[in-house]
């Protein structure tokens, strides 16, 4: 990726978000909390917690990342929509530019979540990963 290509994802990354913004607006609130501690089965990313995080290790644009620190770390927190999409992608760290490259790196992932599930029914799921950027010289 290069940086034109990642100023598009940002613009991309800011509609998204304004998107989500107004639909949250719209619709009533979600109580994500009790849905999560009463999923029967949790919410799955194909191959697993380490495929997840080598996809977005993959899909992180590293020269995005601005820091004086050699390590960064970020918590992303999202949700897995009932589809298994991901949305409401935000990300939380002391670098705000790897919170950004971390929160395109979700909205990029190629695969879909297996959603979480209550009486065989699929429901929105709250989901954290945290992630650690060791820079290089």
């Amino acid at each position: 990726m290069d940086s034109i290509e990642n100023n598009a994802l940002i613009g991309a990354l800011l509609k998204v978000r304004n998107l989500e913004d107004l639909q949250t607006i719209k619709s009533p609130k979600i109580n994500l909390s009790q849905k999560i501690s009463t999923a029967e089965k949790a919410a799955d990313y194909p191959g697993g917690i380490n495929s997840l995080r080598q996809e977005v290790a993959n899909l992180l644009y590293i020269d995005g990342v601005y820091s004086e620190e050699k390590m960064v770390k970020t918590d992303v927190a999202f949700i897995v929509q009932k589809d298994g999409t991901v949305s409401n992608v935000h990300a939380q760290g002391d670098n705000f530019t790897f919170n950004r490259q971390a929160e395109i790196a979700l909205y990029l992932l190629a695969e879909k979540f297996s959603p979480a599930m209550i009486k065989g029914d699929p429901i929105c799921y709250s989901f954290k990963l945290p992630l650690t950027l060791t820079m290089t010289d």
